[in-house]
């Protein structure tokens, strides 16, 4: 059953990060052409090459934690219906008897709510733990030092593995099945 819930969470993870970090690097990109043709496309020196790179590296992480919404709701929808293992997550309708074998994006708002909220809990654990370890081991005096974007994802990350073990007991729909 850890094989089933690691490679699920590799399959999640891998898929959550593809799509959201080449989504916001395509925004990004978009963000930062707009702006070079509307400050009146210069010559491509060597400065306007490294301002371009400054302001598609300022956009990159603003864009990213919009993006890494979206691939959040997007990619629990690919969860669903794969054998991993021997084992697979279904989803059930809302009366809890008729499995659904095409899950859509509408079934999964209410078991996406209930998961988010499950992520959130998880996250603000690992930030609790975190500062502590930060005041005790650590010259920072606060979580605002060092923590970023990047720092969130990769707490994102692992409390996505023990949310995926969690979210049968969380959410009545979803049940891990033999396949």
């Amino acid at each position: 059953m850890s094989k089933f819930y690691f490679f699920l969470w590799l399959r999640w993870s891998t898929r959550l990060t593809l799509a959201s970090v080449a989504l916001a690097s395509m925004l990004s990109l978009l963000i930062t052409l707009y702006i070079y043709v509307n400050q009146g496309m210069a010559t491509l020196s060597g400065e306007v090459i490294n301002a371009l790179m400054d302001i598609f590296v300022f956009w990159f992480p603003v864009v990213w934690s919009f993006t890494l919404l979206l691939a959040l709701f997007r990619g629990l929808k690919y969860i669903f219906n794969v054998c991993i293992s021997g084992y697979k997550l279904n989803l059930y309708s809302c009366d809890g008897k008729e499995l659904l074998e095409q899950v859509g994006y509408g079934d999964l708002v209410k078991v996406w709510r209930k998961w988010f909220m499950l992520i959130i809990w998880l996250v603000g654990s690992l930030m609790i733990l975190s500062l502590v370890f930060t005041y005790m081991f650590t010259s920072y005096s606060g979580v605002f030092e060092w923590f970023n974007i990047y720092w969130l994802f990769a707490f994102l990350l692992i409390s996505g593995y023990f949310s995926f073990m969690l979210m049968t007991t969380r959410c009545k729909r979803v049940k891990v099945v033999r396949c």
